[in-house]
């Protein structure tokens, strides 16, 4: 009973917080950046799910309605399950609470997207008197592509090359902890210090920074709803509800992520019990800003530029591995 009340205290901090990440992001960093007042901070991450959660629901125009529409719901329980095993309470599941389990729910999180563009045939949840046809025509061996194509082709792209980053940082604890047991890793930092105090933890915690940033399709790595030509990308066709589900799932990953990051180069897992979850909420207060005065001066990436950065990043991930054996 009592590590059952410890999980669902620390989801309940973790998800409260959560809501007030975007508003931080915003108000704070941006708008101060571009000299404007900005949205309140309660705006991005509650006000506006609280408003769609109360418009009318409306049935978008694909093959799969239901599963389309369910697709936030299954990337929100994705997130949930990362952070639900960074918790200490479920360090005792053993396979589940490892960096494997970490990588599978992420890859689950990325992949919805790429369903999300296939799945939508519509524009504005309407079927169109013509088709939304981006390029080609009806001739022989000519290649047509769809509004939807393209951002699914977008969302293939950035789990395809963008995620590397981030799962190779994630590997660096473990290495040097010699476990990839997330109670391993946590044990090691207690006796040993926090990893990131160390030269291949310094050079892991900027490569986790940089996939943070790519996950949350954060500028420039704007590739999956880059508005010149996409609009809101695989996010266009949702409303209401399963738009809120949206805002609400973007903001426990990016508290999720940075618990995760505590846990693996601090050593601090999030608990209600103790102290450590100040420095979960701390961390995940700093990671949004420091993204935000990162990309307010940021440009926008191409795939000519966004695959040499993430190559490189991927090349400094590795570096940080080869730190990490020696």
């Amino acid at each position: 009973m009592y590590s059952i009340l410890g999980v669902i205290g620390t989801i309940i901090i973790g998800f409260i917080v959560s809501l007030w990440l975007p508003g931080l992001e915003r108000k704070l960093i941006h708008a101060r950046v571009q000299q404007r007042i900005g949205p309140p901070i309660s705006s991005p991450g509650i006000m506006a799910p609280l408003k769609f959660f109360f418009k009318q629901t409306i049935m978008p125009y694909s093959p799969l309605p239901r599963l389309y529409n369910s697709l936030p719901l299954i990337g929100l329980l994705s997130v949930l399950f990362i952070f639900l095993f960074t918790v200490p309470e479920t360090y005792q599941l053993g396979a589940f609470a490892s960096i494997v389990a970490i990588v599978g729910f992420l890859k689950i999180e990325e992949v919805i997207y790429v369903f999300m563009g296939s799945l939508s045939k519509s524009v504005m949840s309407l079927r169109m008197p013509f088709p939304d046809l981006a390029k080609g025509a009806k001739h022989p061996n000519v290649q047509r592509s769809f509004l939807e194509d393209i951002s699914a082709m977008r969302a293939f792209r950035l789990i395809a090359f963008g995620s590397f980053p981030l799962y190779i940082a994630l590997f660096v604890p473990a290495v040097i902890s010699g476990s990839i047991s997330l109670g391993d890793i946590v044990a090691y930092q207690q006796v040993h210090g926090p990893i990131l105090f160390s030269a291949a933890g310094v050079i892991g915690a900027i490569v986790f920074f940089i996939g943070y940033m790519i996950l949350l399709n954060e500028y420039p790595f704007v590739i999956l709803k880059a508005k010149a030509d996409v609009i809101e990308g695989p996010y266009m066709e949702y409303a209401a509800k399963w738009r809120a589900l949206v805002y609400i799932m973007r903001g426990f990953l990016m508290f999720t992520l940075a618990t995760l990051f505590s846990v693996l180069f601090l050593g601090v897992p999030p608990s209600i019990f103790t102290w450590g979850i100040l420095v979960n909420i701390l961390v995940a207060v700093l990671f949004p800003m420091l993204m935000a005065s990162f990309s307010a001066f940021a440009p926008i990436f191409t795939f000519k530029q966004f695959y040499p950065v993430t190559f490189g990043a991927t090349i400094l991930g590795v570096v940080a591995l080869l730190a990490a054996f020696i």
